[in-house]
């Protein structure tokens, strides 16, 4: 039997392909710490599970294909919020962020056509577009000028007849990068200019340590056909289970086509979306400030602890919950088989996301790791030691 070409041609999420390991590890009596993927520790806001227990239909049923409307009035709201106006008809309800770029990348794409991606990227993306045919082309960054890549001279040269969009996240997922308001303008200037899509993956909004005002690409309103926003629930109010999300633009064009895959698909969950719409709904600044400042505490927690281990280079984040830093060895994905499968100190081991995932060019970020770091500040502590010494015993070995 024969298979997908495209499929085929993915790879596995660096992110949770090891998870058998885990599996294997934990039953051979080691505890394994997390920094591999964005799950947060932070309790999902008690709103979410009442709307759920007061849910008063006595049919489950299907939800409209673009959304029940309590969701999509409310994440207007939350967009007025901070100046942002919006229909209701400008929001198709998704599972999570990713039904919204994987139906964003179907309805824009075609075999051969390219996006425009700083790398390092969220690895996922590589898929949602791979399966349509298309592919990343790379905006080449670095980890020594701040992840920084929104300039005219960067980005125009890669620009040709196949080039569909430019794919940003903002803030960065894995760089922490936060884009200035100049650099968006620019971007979305580019866009205007070359006839392209701007896809802004914003669901990590809220988590910006200087504390800036929320910001979004939907405010540029003289780019109303070119600017399409992804968003979800699952960051800004740690509910990644729920899986619920949006796609957001002012195309009625974009909006047309994607609607026959929400059709196809018939709905997003219902419940979920009423337990989303009351997240919110009783959404304030307060919650959002302490999500912040606890995020700054694990930042700082992993950032000074990185910094005592030798050879290690990184940046410090500036928004999300994301690091990624270069190792002083030779290959980080088998210095985690190598933690998995053989290394232990007091019956823990650690395990990150190997950095090579990341990136479009090969051969880039084989020596690099993304931390997620989403637990408690003694834990990450406690899980970059592991590093530091996992490390050590990993370079011993190789000398052999």
């Amino acid at each position: 039997m024969k298979f997908s070409s495209k499929c085929e041609a993915c790879s596995l999420s660096p992110i949770r392909k090891f998870h058998p390991y885990v599996v294997a590890a934990e039953a051979a009596g080691r505890r394994v710490l997390h920094l591999n993927i964005g799950q947060p520790d932070v309790e999902t806001p008690r709103a979410f599970f009442d709307a759920i227990r007061d849910f008063g239909e006595q049919v489950l049923a299907y939800a409209p294909s673009a959304g029940v409307d309590v969701y999509l009035e409310a994440v207007r709201d939350y967009y007025a919020g901070f100046g942002v106006r919006l229909a209701k008809e400008d929001i198709l309800a998704t599972f999570g962020g990713s039904e919204a770029l994987q139906i964003t990348m179907a309805c824009i794409l075609d075999e051969g056509d390219e996006i425009l991606v700083a790398e390092p990227f969220y690895p996922n993306y590589d898929t949602f577009i791979g399966v349509t045919g298309g592919r990343i082309r790379p905006i080449p960054t670095s980890a020594g000028e701040g992840y920084r890549y929104a300039s005219r001279e960067r980005i125009e040269p890669l620009i040709n007849a196949r080039t569909k969009a430019i794919l940003v996240t903002n803030p960065g997922n894995p760089t922490g990068a936060v884009l200035t308001h100049a650099e968006q303008r620019l971007l979305v200037d580019l866009c205007r200019e070359h006839d392209l899509f701007l896809i802004s993956d914003e669901v990590y909004r809220e988590i910006v340590y200087s504390g800036e005002a929320l910001s979004s690409m939907l405010e540029f309103e003289d780019a109303a056909e070119n600017i399409i926003v992804v968003d979800s629930i699952s960051k800004r109010f740690s509910s990644c289970g729920a899986r619920v999300g949006a796609l957001i633009s002012r195309n009625k064009k974009l909006l047309e086509l994607a609607m026959k895959i929400c059709q196809g698909r018939l709905c997003a969950a219902t419940l979920d979306q009423v337990g989303a719409a009351a997240l919110y709904r009783t959404l304030t600044p307060e919650y959002l400030a302490a999500v912040r400042a606890e995020y700054g505490r694990r930042k700082d927690a992993v950032v000074q602890g990185l910094a005592k281990i030798p050879g290690v280079v990184h940046s410090s984040p500036e928004g999300a919950f994301y690091v990624m830093a270069t190792l002083p060895v030779d290959d980080a994905e088998k210095l985690q088989y190598f933690l998995l499968e053989k290394f232990q100190d007091r019956g823990e081991t650690v395990m990150y996301a190997p950095g090579e995932g990341f990136y479009a060019t090969p051969g880039k970020g084989r020596n690099e790791i993304r931390i997620a770091y989403v637990t408690n500040p003694a834990e990450l502590t406690r899980a970059i030691e592991l590093l530091g010494l996992g490390i050590a015993a990993y370079n011993q070995q190789q000398k052999g």
